[in-house]
């Protein structure tokens, strides 16, 4: 079976996401810059969508334990560790890929279940929303490592040509 290429392009934009903070330390990834929030703080709040989505709306299963309470959307503000983050992210990618990688097109615009109702979007959208969401907090990134005095960034947009369709 091949890979949807919206799955392909959500692996991208998370792959240009990781890109983006090469190099960046926990010090650095603690640090808030009113009103944004930490580049740690990102790292687990894309976890957390994907884990709601793809692990626990798709598969029924959680990887990982506490991540909307502490990252969640709406929440408090926190500035988490960021090897406890990018752990939370490479676990929950991961457990994601095992449903992603089986997505087909007949599937997108169908509806997850959420206490026995579908849930507002369909899967199509949640995978654009998905993307999208990486695509906003890179930028967000980009601009928190500005401000911590950061030179020789990354390029937008990195290595198309390895892009796989």
């Amino acid at each position: 079976m091949s890979i949807h290429p919206l799955v392909t392009q959500l692996r991208f934009a998370r792959s240009e996401f990781a890109r983006g903070l090469a190099g960046v330390t926990d010090e650095e990834a603690r640090r808030r810059f009113l009103p944004m929030n930490c580049i740690s703080w990102l790292v687990g709040h894309l976890a957390n969508q994907e884990h709601r989505y793809w692990v626990e709306l798709a598969q029924g299963q959680s990887v990982v334990a506490g991540l909307h309470e502490l990252v969640g959307f709406g929440k408090p503000a926190s500035t988490p560790p960021l090897d406890e983050m990018w752990d939370a992210w490479r676990a929950t990618t991961a457990a994601a890929d095992r449903y992603l990688e089986t997505l087909t097109a007949e599937q997108l615009p169908t509806h997850f279940l959420r206490s026995g109702q579908p849930v507002a979007e369909n899967i199509g959208a949640m995978l654009l929303r998905n993307t999208y969401h990486y695509w906003y907090h890179t930028g967000e990134a980009a601009a928190v490592r500005q401000l911590l005095g950061h030179t020789g960034l990354p390029d937008f947009v990195g290595n198309m040509a390895a892009v796989r369709f």
